[in-house]
Protein backbone atom coordinates (compact mmCIF):
# COMPACT_ATOMS: atom_id res chain seq x y z
CA UNK A 1 0.00 0.00 0.00
CA UNK A 2 1.21 3.53 -0.80
CA UNK A 3 2.02 6.30 1.79
CA UNK A 4 -0.70 8.04 0.28
CA UNK A 5 -3.22 5.62 0.31
CA UNK A 6 -2.19 5.06 4.04
CA UNK A 7 -2.95 8.57 4.82
CA UNK A 8 -5.93 8.26 3.55
CA UNK A 9 -7.09 5.38 5.18
CA UNK A 10 -5.91 6.92 8.42
CA UNK A 11 -9.12 7.96 10.46
CA UNK A 12 -7.79 11.46 11.38
CA UNK A 13 -8.20 12.01 7.02
CA UNK A 14 -11.25 9.95 6.80
CA UNK A 15 -12.67 12.21 9.64
CA UNK A 16 -11.18 15.92 8.35
CA UNK A 17 -12.78 15.38 4.62
CA UNK A 18 -15.79 14.42 6.40
CA UNK A 19 -16.66 16.89 8.69
CA UNK A 20 -14.53 19.46 7.14
CA UNK A 21 -16.29 19.83 3.49
CA UNK A 22 -20.17 19.30 5.69
CA UNK A 23 -18.44 22.61 8.26
CA UNK A 24 -18.04 24.05 4.90
CA UNK A 25 -21.32 23.92 4.13
CA UNK A 26 -22.55 25.02 7.52
CA UNK A 27 -20.57 28.00 7.24
CA UNK A 28 -22.23 28.72 4.05
CA UNK A 29 -25.67 28.71 6.33
CA UNK A 30 -23.95 30.66 9.03
CA UNK A 31 -22.36 33.29 6.73
CA UNK A 32 -24.11 32.88 3.72
CA UNK A 33 -27.76 32.70 2.29
CA UNK A 34 -30.04 29.78 3.91
CA UNK A 35 -31.48 26.98 1.41
CA UNK A 36 -34.99 27.48 1.15
CA UNK A 37 -35.48 23.57 2.34
CA UNK A 38 -34.51 24.84 5.95
CA UNK A 39 -37.34 27.22 6.44
CA UNK A 40 -39.68 24.26 4.89
CA UNK A 41 -38.35 22.30 7.92
CA UNK A 42 -39.05 24.82 10.22
CA UNK A 43 -42.23 26.10 9.44
CA UNK A 44 -43.32 22.23 9.52
CA UNK A 45 -42.77 22.75 13.11
CA UNK A 46 -44.67 26.17 13.61
CA UNK A 47 -47.28 24.86 11.58
CA UNK A 48 -47.76 21.69 13.40
CA UNK A 49 -48.04 23.70 16.75
CA UNK A 50 -50.43 26.21 15.09
CA UNK A 51 -52.63 23.74 13.55
CA UNK A 52 -52.03 25.50 9.99
CA UNK A 53 -52.10 22.87 7.17
CA UNK A 54 -48.26 21.73 6.37
CA UNK A 55 -48.79 20.99 2.83
CA UNK A 56 -50.37 24.45 1.19
CA UNK A 57 -47.69 27.24 -0.14
CA UNK A 58 -46.46 29.81 1.97
CA UNK A 59 -44.89 32.05 -0.07
CA UNK A 60 -44.23 34.63 2.26
CA UNK A 61 -41.53 32.08 4.56
CA UNK A 62 -40.84 29.85 1.83
CA UNK A 63 -40.31 28.61 -1.72
CA UNK A 64 -42.09 24.92 -2.92
CA UNK A 65 -44.26 23.04 -0.49
CA UNK A 66 -43.54 20.42 2.36
CA UNK A 67 -44.08 17.08 1.90
CA UNK A 68 -42.71 15.69 5.24
CA UNK A 69 -44.87 14.01 8.00
CA UNK A 70 -46.47 15.92 11.20
CA UNK A 71 -43.99 13.96 13.09
CA UNK A 72 -41.11 15.83 11.03
CA UNK A 73 -42.11 18.68 13.12
CA UNK A 74 -40.94 17.40 16.31
CA UNK A 75 -38.04 16.02 15.27
CA UNK A 76 -37.14 19.21 13.64
CA UNK A 77 -37.86 21.16 16.54
CA UNK A 78 -34.38 21.49 18.52
CA UNK A 79 -33.10 23.51 15.31
CA UNK A 80 -35.89 26.20 14.84
CA UNK A 81 -35.25 28.12 18.45
CA UNK A 82 -31.88 29.52 16.80
CA UNK A 83 -31.39 32.31 14.57
CA UNK A 84 -31.70 30.91 11.20
CA UNK A 85 -28.40 31.07 9.48
CA UNK A 86 -26.81 28.86 12.99
CA UNK A 87 -30.19 26.56 13.11
CA UNK A 88 -29.53 25.79 9.66
CA UNK A 89 -25.09 25.17 10.25
CA UNK A 90 -26.10 23.18 13.07
CA UNK A 91 -28.94 21.26 11.29
CA UNK A 92 -25.62 20.19 8.22
CA UNK A 93 -23.23 19.05 11.13
CA UNK A 94 -26.23 17.09 13.24
CA UNK A 95 -26.83 15.32 9.79
CA UNK A 96 -23.13 14.67 9.00
CA UNK A 97 -22.61 13.51 13.00
CA UNK A 98 -25.52 11.04 12.51
CA UNK A 99 -24.54 9.54 9.16
CA UNK A 100 -21.19 9.60 10.93
CA UNK A 101 -22.46 7.18 14.15
CA UNK A 102 -24.30 4.91 12.14
CA UNK A 103 -21.86 3.93 9.74
CA UNK A 104 -19.05 3.48 12.78
CA UNK A 105 -21.67 0.87 13.93
CA UNK A 106 -21.29 -1.34 10.83
CA UNK A 107 -19.90 -4.61 11.36
CA UNK A 108 -17.21 -3.94 9.28
CA UNK A 109 -13.20 -3.13 10.40
CA UNK A 110 -12.30 0.24 11.02
CA UNK A 111 -10.29 1.15 7.54
CA UNK A 112 -13.58 -0.44 6.22
CA UNK A 113 -15.54 2.38 7.73
CA UNK A 114 -12.96 5.11 6.81
CA UNK A 115 -13.03 4.15 3.24
CA UNK A 116 -16.74 4.77 3.33
CA UNK A 117 -16.45 7.98 4.66
CA UNK A 118 -14.01 9.33 2.33
CA UNK A 119 -15.86 7.67 -0.53
CA UNK A 120 -19.15 8.97 0.73
CA UNK A 121 -17.78 12.67 2.23
CA UNK A 122 -18.46 14.36 -1.18
CA UNK A 123 -22.12 13.16 -2.10
CA UNK A 124 -22.84 14.02 1.63
CA UNK A 125 -21.36 17.68 0.77
CA UNK A 126 -24.44 17.13 -1.93
CA UNK A 127 -27.04 16.91 0.19
CA UNK A 128 -25.67 19.35 2.96
CA UNK A 129 -25.26 22.16 0.74
CA UNK A 130 -29.68 22.09 0.20
CA UNK A 131 -29.86 21.27 3.85
CA UNK A 132 -31.16 17.74 3.34
CA UNK A 133 -32.61 15.45 5.76
CA UNK A 134 -31.13 12.58 3.76
CA UNK A 135 -28.02 11.97 5.34
CA UNK A 136 -30.57 11.60 8.86
CA UNK A 137 -32.65 8.93 6.62
CA UNK A 138 -29.29 7.60 5.43
CA UNK A 139 -28.44 6.72 9.05
CA UNK A 140 -31.95 5.58 10.14
CA UNK A 141 -32.00 2.55 7.86
CA UNK A 142 -28.40 1.97 8.75
CA UNK A 143 -28.98 1.73 11.93
CA UNK A 144 -32.47 -0.44 11.97
CA UNK A 145 -29.77 -3.01 10.15
CA UNK A 146 -27.46 -2.61 13.22
CA UNK A 147 -30.08 -2.77 15.86
CA UNK A 148 -31.11 -5.91 14.00
CA UNK A 149 -28.07 -7.45 14.47
CA UNK A 150 -27.34 -6.20 17.51
CA UNK A 151 -30.97 -8.50 18.60
CA UNK A 152 -31.52 -4.84 19.69
CA UNK A 153 -35.34 -5.26 17.98
CA UNK A 154 -37.35 -2.72 19.75
CA UNK A 155 -34.85 0.28 18.81
CA UNK A 156 -34.48 -1.65 15.49
CA UNK A 157 -38.44 -0.81 14.63
CA UNK A 158 -38.32 2.62 16.80
CA UNK A 159 -35.92 3.98 13.84
CA UNK A 160 -37.81 2.21 10.76
CA UNK A 161 -41.46 3.86 12.36
CA UNK A 162 -39.50 7.20 12.88
CA UNK A 163 -38.31 6.67 9.18
CA UNK A 164 -41.57 6.26 7.79
CA UNK A 165 -43.52 8.78 9.96
CA UNK A 166 -40.86 11.38 8.28
CA UNK A 167 -40.49 10.81 5.09
CA UNK A 168 -41.67 6.82 3.91
CA UNK A 169 -38.25 5.99 2.97
CA UNK A 170 -37.84 4.61 6.48
CA UNK A 171 -40.17 1.64 5.61
CA UNK A 172 -37.37 0.01 3.62
CA UNK A 173 -35.90 -1.04 7.16
CA UNK A 174 -38.04 -3.95 6.89
CA UNK A 175 -35.93 -5.15 4.30
CA UNK A 176 -33.82 -6.84 7.28
CA UNK A 177 -36.86 -8.27 9.07
CA UNK A 178 -35.53 -11.89 7.94
CA UNK A 179 -32.07 -11.39 9.68
CA UNK A 180 -33.90 -10.92 13.00
CA UNK A 181 -34.20 -14.06 15.45
CA UNK A 182 -36.98 -12.04 17.55
CA UNK A 183 -39.25 -12.10 14.68
CA UNK A 184 -42.68 -11.55 16.98
CA UNK A 185 -41.28 -8.90 19.43
CA UNK A 186 -39.87 -7.31 16.32
CA UNK A 187 -43.76 -7.10 14.78
CA UNK A 188 -44.70 -5.75 18.58
CA UNK A 189 -42.10 -3.57 18.39
CA UNK A 190 -43.25 -2.01 15.35
CA UNK A 191 -46.87 -1.94 16.34
CA UNK A 192 -45.91 -0.27 19.39
CA UNK A 193 -44.27 2.22 17.70
CA UNK A 194 -46.64 2.97 15.16
CA UNK A 195 -49.03 3.88 17.83
CA UNK A 196 -46.54 6.31 19.70
CA UNK A 197 -45.37 8.37 17.09
CA UNK A 198 -48.95 8.58 15.68
CA UNK A 199 -49.66 9.92 19.01
CA UNK A 200 -46.78 11.89 19.76
CA UNK A 201 -47.18 15.05 17.24
CA UNK A 202 -50.87 15.44 18.79
CA UNK A 203 -48.87 16.41 22.38
CA UNK A 204 -48.41 19.83 20.89
CA UNK A 205 -51.24 19.59 18.27
CA UNK A 206 -54.74 18.32 18.30
CA UNK A 207 -55.78 14.53 17.83
CA UNK A 208 -58.33 15.76 15.03
CA UNK A 209 -55.24 18.32 13.18
CA UNK A 210 -53.18 15.34 13.24
CA UNK A 211 -55.74 12.84 11.76
CA UNK A 212 -56.60 15.72 9.33
CA UNK A 213 -52.93 16.03 8.55
CA UNK A 214 -52.45 12.69 7.60
CA UNK A 215 -54.97 12.86 5.01
CA UNK A 216 -53.46 15.74 3.36
CA UNK A 217 -49.91 14.34 3.65
CA UNK A 218 -51.28 11.02 1.82
CA UNK A 219 -52.76 13.42 -1.33
CA UNK A 220 -49.92 15.52 -1.16
CA UNK A 221 -47.51 12.34 -2.09
CA UNK A 222 -49.73 11.20 -4.54
CA UNK A 223 -49.79 15.28 -6.31
CA UNK A 224 -45.80 14.95 -5.53
CA UNK A 225 -45.78 11.81 -7.84
CA UNK A 226 -47.47 12.87 -10.66
CA UNK A 227 -45.41 15.65 -11.14
CA UNK A 228 -41.80 14.18 -10.49
CA UNK A 229 -41.72 13.06 -13.64
CA UNK A 230 -42.64 16.82 -15.33
CA UNK A 231 -39.12 18.09 -13.03
CA UNK A 232 -35.38 17.46 -14.90
CA UNK A 233 -33.98 17.68 -11.07
CA UNK A 234 -36.77 15.29 -9.72
CA UNK A 235 -37.24 11.48 -11.02
CA UNK A 236 -33.21 10.94 -11.44
CA UNK A 237 -34.48 7.26 -10.79
CA UNK A 238 -34.12 4.40 -13.56
CA UNK A 239 -37.45 4.89 -14.32
CA UNK A 240 -36.93 8.58 -14.90
CA UNK A 241 -33.82 7.52 -17.02
CA UNK A 242 -35.54 4.87 -19.37
CA UNK A 243 -38.53 8.07 -19.80
CA UNK A 244 -35.98 10.43 -21.02
CA UNK A 245 -33.74 8.74 -22.94
CA UNK A 246 -36.25 6.29 -24.97
CA UNK A 247 -39.30 8.76 -24.61
CA UNK A 248 -41.54 6.19 -23.20
CA UNK A 249 -44.70 6.59 -21.79
CA UNK A 250 -45.28 5.95 -17.73
CA UNK A 251 -47.31 2.63 -18.06
CA UNK A 252 -43.11 1.31 -18.74
CA UNK A 253 -42.64 3.11 -15.00
CA UNK A 254 -44.66 -0.37 -13.36
CA UNK A 255 -43.16 -2.88 -15.97
CA UNK A 256 -39.40 -1.77 -14.45
CA UNK A 257 -40.94 -1.15 -10.48
CA UNK A 258 -42.16 -5.47 -11.21
CA UNK A 259 -38.62 -6.18 -12.55
CA UNK A 260 -36.63 -4.30 -10.05
CA UNK A 261 -39.03 -5.92 -6.90
CA UNK A 262 -39.03 -8.97 -8.60
CA UNK A 263 -35.00 -9.10 -8.72
CA UNK A 264 -34.53 -7.33 -5.10
CA UNK A 265 -36.92 -9.95 -3.76
CA UNK A 266 -35.70 -12.88 -4.88
CA UNK A 267 -32.22 -12.64 -3.08
CA UNK A 268 -34.08 -13.54 0.16
CA UNK A 269 -34.54 -17.40 -1.08
CA UNK A 270 -31.32 -17.96 0.10
CA UNK A 271 -32.35 -18.55 3.85
CA UNK A 272 -28.96 -20.38 4.34
CA UNK A 273 -27.18 -17.70 3.87
CA UNK A 274 -28.72 -15.16 6.07
CA UNK A 275 -26.42 -15.52 9.07
CA UNK A 276 -23.14 -14.82 7.36
CA UNK A 277 -22.19 -11.18 7.76
CA UNK A 278 -21.06 -10.68 3.96
CA UNK A 279 -24.80 -11.53 2.49
CA UNK A 280 -26.14 -9.32 5.44
CA UNK A 281 -23.86 -6.65 4.49
CA UNK A 282 -24.85 -7.09 0.13
CA UNK A 283 -28.76 -7.05 1.27
CA UNK A 284 -28.46 -3.25 3.24
CA UNK A 285 -26.33 -2.29 -0.16
CA UNK A 286 -28.93 -3.52 -1.98
CA UNK A 287 -31.89 -2.02 -0.21
CA UNK A 288 -29.89 1.37 0.40
CA UNK A 289 -29.63 1.67 -3.71
CA UNK A 290 -32.54 0.07 -4.57
CA UNK A 291 -34.56 3.15 -2.49
CA UNK A 292 -33.14 5.13 -4.60
CA UNK A 293 -33.18 4.20 -7.79
CA UNK A 294 -36.76 3.24 -8.11
CA UNK A 295 -38.39 6.09 -6.13
CA UNK A 296 -39.60 8.75 -8.81
CA UNK A 297 -39.12 11.06 -6.14
CA UNK A 298 -34.99 10.97 -6.06
CA UNK A 299 -33.06 13.93 -6.85
CA UNK A 300 -29.43 14.76 -6.73
CA UNK A 301 -29.17 15.19 -2.81
CA UNK A 302 -30.41 12.13 -2.60
CA UNK A 303 -28.09 9.87 -3.53
CA UNK A 304 -25.85 10.57 -0.43
CA UNK A 305 -28.94 7.01 0.32
CA UNK A 306 -27.39 5.20 -2.55
CA UNK A 307 -24.03 6.19 -2.53
CA UNK A 308 -23.05 4.73 0.94
CA UNK A 309 -24.59 1.53 -0.35
CA UNK A 310 -22.64 1.86 -3.12
CA UNK A 311 -19.34 2.24 -0.37
CA UNK A 312 -20.63 -0.96 1.84
CA UNK A 313 -20.70 -3.11 -1.43
CA UNK A 314 -16.92 -1.97 -2.53
CA UNK A 315 -15.60 -2.96 0.81
CA UNK A 316 -17.54 -5.65 1.19
CA UNK A 317 -15.92 -6.91 -2.18
CA UNK A 318 -14.95 -10.81 -2.62
CA UNK A 319 -10.82 -10.04 -2.50
CA UNK A 320 -9.28 -9.42 -5.27
CA UNK A 321 -10.57 -6.48 -6.60
CA UNK A 322 -10.97 -6.59 -10.42
CA UNK A 323 -10.88 -4.16 -13.02
CA UNK A 324 -14.60 -4.27 -13.21
CA UNK A 325 -15.24 -3.42 -9.19
CA UNK A 326 -12.75 -0.85 -9.79
CA UNK A 327 -14.31 0.57 -12.70
CA UNK A 328 -17.66 0.66 -11.27
CA UNK A 329 -16.28 2.79 -8.36
CA UNK A 330 -14.49 5.15 -10.31
CA UNK A 331 -17.42 5.78 -12.91
CA UNK A 332 -20.08 5.79 -9.89
CA UNK A 333 -17.58 8.50 -8.17
CA UNK A 334 -17.37 10.77 -11.27
CA UNK A 335 -20.92 10.64 -12.49
CA UNK A 336 -22.78 9.78 -9.57
CA UNK A 337 -20.79 11.87 -7.02
CA UNK A 338 -18.84 14.28 -8.96
CA UNK A 339 -21.23 15.38 -11.81
CA UNK A 340 -23.71 18.11 -9.30
CA UNK A 341 -20.47 20.00 -8.67
CA UNK A 342 -18.69 22.64 -10.29
CA UNK A 343 -16.20 20.57 -10.72
CA UNK A 344 -17.95 18.78 -13.79
CA UNK A 345 -18.08 20.50 -17.00
CA UNK A 346 -21.63 22.73 -17.18
CA UNK A 347 -22.77 21.91 -20.28
CA UNK A 348 -22.18 17.72 -20.14
CA UNK A 349 -24.06 18.02 -16.69
CA UNK A 350 -26.86 20.38 -18.23
CA UNK A 351 -27.26 18.76 -21.59
CA UNK A 352 -26.73 15.13 -20.75
CA UNK A 353 -26.31 14.08 -17.35
CA UNK A 354 -29.24 16.19 -15.55
CA UNK A 355 -31.43 16.08 -19.25
CA UNK A 356 -31.11 12.21 -19.55
CA UNK A 357 -31.09 11.28 -15.40
CA UNK A 358 -27.47 9.94 -16.07
CA UNK A 359 -26.85 10.18 -11.96
CA UNK A 360 -28.49 6.86 -11.40
CA UNK A 361 -26.79 4.80 -14.65
CA UNK A 362 -23.76 3.74 -12.07
CA UNK A 363 -25.54 3.28 -9.29
CA UNK A 364 -27.73 0.58 -11.40
CA UNK A 365 -24.98 -1.07 -12.96
CA UNK A 366 -23.73 -1.22 -9.50
CA UNK A 367 -27.12 -2.38 -7.61
CA UNK A 368 -26.90 -5.09 -10.71
CA UNK A 369 -23.36 -6.88 -9.79
CA UNK A 370 -24.59 -6.59 -6.17
CA UNK A 371 -27.59 -9.41 -7.00
CA UNK A 372 -25.21 -11.27 -9.19
CA UNK A 373 -22.62 -11.76 -5.79
CA UNK A 374 -25.82 -12.23 -3.99
CA UNK A 375 -26.48 -15.03 -6.33
CA UNK A 376 -23.30 -16.25 -7.05
CA UNK A 377 -20.51 -15.82 -4.00
CA UNK A 378 -19.99 -18.51 -1.27
CA UNK A 379 -19.91 -16.22 2.35
CA UNK A 380 -18.25 -16.74 5.33
CA UNK A 381 -18.53 -14.64 8.01
CA UNK A 382 -14.64 -13.37 8.12
CA UNK A 383 -14.27 -9.90 7.38
CA UNK A 384 -13.35 -8.72 3.49
CA UNK A 385 -10.13 -7.00 3.23
CA UNK A 386 -8.90 -4.01 1.07
CA UNK A 387 -6.05 -5.31 -1.18
CA UNK A 388 -2.74 -3.33 -0.40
Amino acid sequence: MSAFSNFLLQKKTSLFIWFGLSFFVAMKQVFGHIHNNYFIYKYTFFNLIHQHNLYLPQPEHYLDVNHYGPLFGIFIAPFVWWPDHLGAGLWVMFNAFILFVAIKQLPIVNHQKNIILLLCAHELMTASFSTQFNPCMTAIILLSFVFIRQKNDLWAACVIILGTYIKLYGIVGLAFFFFSDQKLKFVASLVFWSIVFFLLPMTVSSPKFIIQTYQDWFHDLIHKNDENSESLMQDISVMGMVHRIFHLSKIYNLYILFFAITIFGSCYQFVRKYKYSNYQLLVLSSTLIFTVLFSSGSESPTYIIAFVGVAIWFINLKRPLTNLHIGLMIFAFILTSLSPSDLFPKNIKTEYIVKFALKALPCFFIWLHVIYEIYTRKFDNSISQIAS
